[in-house]
């Protein structure tokens, strides 16, 4: 996969994202204009107070993504979340919601570390209450792909939202995906159009060959690239 240099400096040195490959960008441009046939649970929102309601859609082998409801179809934003280690730190220092765990916190001390940094790793909040994804197969912890701004990133299945709201991301994430946008613990990106897919099976857990105690965000997204594109390379259009 090639890879697209975008301008976003880090302490890393100059970061990177990801072409989108050409089975993915054509799931992307299918399914954004269509319908949900395979609705796994509904009646979210993307946390913004819009009449649009979202719904888990398994309209894809092998994933669940998010997908809204509404005419001419849409995926969903991405809202910021801080929750974790070091959740005031940094660009989280203004959320008004941050907690100071995440879902699956209890995973990840065999990992070295206590729990996530938002400011660090790249995680993806999904699932809701009323809806489980480990249900539908997906594991905790797992490596998630995410279509935003023209680019690919990966994440992982690192949090779960007890209410109706879809559509979130943790800061590292999100500043990854909207550089220039100046998104803080406050501040998220408005429009629906950020694809999250969640791959279902055990093979989608990275384990230990993911970075957990890396110091910044690229170097945990580079441990999981190779997962990642495994799994992106074998959906279906």
């Amino acid at each position: 996969m090639r890879l697209l240099a975008v301008t976003a400096v880090v302490s890393a040195g100059l970061a990177s994202a990801y072409d989108v490959p050409e089975n993915l960008q054509q799931i992307y441009n299918n399914h954004k204009a269509g319908k949900c046939y395979n609705k796994l649970a509904g009646g979210f929102t993307d946390g913004i107070g819009g009449s649009t309601t979202f719904a888990y859609c398994g309209d894809i082998d092998g994933a669940i993504f998010l997908h809204s409801l509404g005419n001419g179809g849409q995926y969903d934003n991405m809202d910021v979340d801080c929750d974790g280690a070091n959740n005031t730190g940094g660009d989280c220092a203004n959320d008004p919601s941050g907690q100071s765990q995440t879902a699956f916190m209890d995973s990840l001390p065999q990992y070295g570390i206590n729990d996530l940094d938002a400011n660090v790793h790249p995680y993806v909040v999904f699932g809701n209450a009323g809806f489980d994804p480990q249900s539908f197969g997906m594991e905790p912890l797992s490596v998630m792909a995410v279509v935003c701004n023209n680019q690919l990133f990966y994440g992982v299945w690192g949090d779960t939202n007890g209410y109706d709201s879809t559509g979130e991301a943790s800061i590292a994430l999100a500043q990854m995906c909207f550089p220039n946008d100046g998104l803080t613990g406050d501040n998220g990106h408005g429009p629906d159009d950020v694809l999250y897919i969640g791959f279902t099976g055990q093979d989608a857990v990275p384990g230990g060959s993911a970075d957990w105690q890396a110091g910044d965000r690229w170097s945990f997204e580079a441990s999981i690239k190779d997962l990642g594109d495994r799994l992106v390379a074998g959906l279906q259009v």
